[in-house]
């Protein structure tokens, strides 16, 4: 049995950011319905097939359910009064105007979970401006931190606010709030912001830690984790690849500087100042020097060497590589899933390994609707009363 078998997620979520919490909570155990809007035309087959491999929504079903309508409204809330956790996308006020907010489902699940996921969070003076992945991270100071000093901050596709912030955050606050009603028999409201999400997660690396102790605010190319120090960069290879060097530990650093045979290196290691200022051009021109010597052996011969000698290293992969990697799949991060129109197929495994408990992928994700008539039979419904829905347009 999984850990979260019996938990029952409702799932209105339009991006994949909100969808992925369900996905997380899916793979260990918990029955996750995602409530989709009716489309208005029949997908193609393209489109169907890349519904299955939709990483973020495999191991649930679908219900097209269109929540504008009264008869929609009415089903969701028989849907919700047997629920453990609703998850929703929206900005605030969505899910007020079509009924199903907070405070409506409480009143009829006291023990409901209720998470939404918004740009800004349901209070403050943003909480109705539209924004994405971009935005957040310039918001929180990190997009202002990415990159070389002097040149055009770099975006580190959407993996901070949106998937490292907002997705994990409501994968744990779901945890917790189910944790809690364990305890009080209530549910609560999850309210996560992708801003928030941000600036926590800006807040737990090293730099900030002279922010708060020093008023030394962190700038774009300064301190130990910038790349611009010879300890900790990313340097390209003979064969025009690249290997990153992450020995900001002394011993790391030594071991090194002694596999590339130059010891004299080793007096560049890590300091604590470097934490909060650019490198000298002293520390400079040994990155210069590490860079010429990289550069004449390939990625996979200073991968071998610098393992050998006990260093921190490591090739940059594209993801074919990464996903072909012995590690990655002694870990089980790469699963097969069987569909019965596309045969086999791959996505990444779950990253969450327990010892006690089963975990993991069961089924590709649902096209739109999939499972309608099967979750309002479920309810109740008969055939004729699913075709005059449908017909009226408050299913999909």
């Amino acid at each position: 049995m999984a850990a979260l078998t019996g938990i029952r997620i409702l799932e209105l979520a339009r991006v994949p950011p909100a969808e992925l919490p369900g996905m997380l909570l899916s793979d260990l155990g918990a029955d996750v319905l995602k409530v989709e809007t009716p489309l208005a035309r029949p997908l193609s087959d393209e489109d169907r097939r890349r519904a299955v491999f939709s990483a973020v929504n495999r191991n649930k079903r679908s219900l097209a359910l269109n929540l504008k309508t009264p008869d929609g409204q009415a089903i969701f809330l028989k849907l919700a009064r047997a629920a453990d956790v609703i998850v929703e996308g929206f900005r605030p006020g969505v899910m007020r105007r079509l009924g199903a907010d907070y405070d409506a489902i409480r009143a009829l699940n006291p023990r409901i979970v209720y998470c939404s996921l918004s740009g800004f969070g349901q209070t403050g003076p943003y909480r109705h401006v539209p924004a994405h992945d971009l935005n957040y991270l310039a918001l929180s100071g990190i997009l202002s931190l990415i990159g070389e000093a002097g040149r055009t901050p770099q975006i580190p596709l959407n993996l901070v606010a949106d998937y490292g912030g907002a997705s994990l955050h409501g994968a744990l606050g779901i945890m917790v709030a189910l944790f809690a009603r364990e305890r009080s028999g209530r549910g609560q409201h999850v309210d996560v912001s992708y801003l928030d999400a941000s600036i926590s997660l800006l807040g737990a690396t090293p730099n900030m830690r002279g922010f708060w102790s020093d008023d030394a605010p962190p700038a774009r190319g300064a301190g130990f984790l910038s790349g611009t120090f010879p300890y900790y960069a990313v340097y390209e290879t003979k064969d025009a690849r690249y290997i990153t060097i992450a020995c900001y530990e002394p011993v790391f650093w030594e071991r090194f500087c002694a596999a590339i045979e130059r010891p004299d290196l080793a007096r560049f290691a890590f300091r604590d100042e470097h934490a909060v200022r650019a490198p000298t051009p002293e520390e400079t021109a040994a990155r210069a020097d590490v860079q010429r010597l990289i550069a004449t052996r390939t990625r996979d011969e200073w991968w071998r060497l610098l393992t050998d000698a006990g260093t921190c290293v490591a090739p940059v992969y594209d993801p074919a590589e990464a996903f072909a990697d012995p590690q990655v799949r002694a870990r089980g991060m790469v699963v097969s899933l069987q569909h019965p129109e596309h045969g086999e197929i791959h996505q990444t495994g779950t990253a969450i390994k327990l010892s006690e408990t089963a975990d993991g992928a069961t089924s590709p994700a649902p096209v739109p609707g999939e499972h309608t008539d099967g979750v309002l039979t479920e309810l109740g419904f008969s055939r004729e009363e699913i075709a005059a829905l449908r017909a009226r347009g408050v299913c999909g």
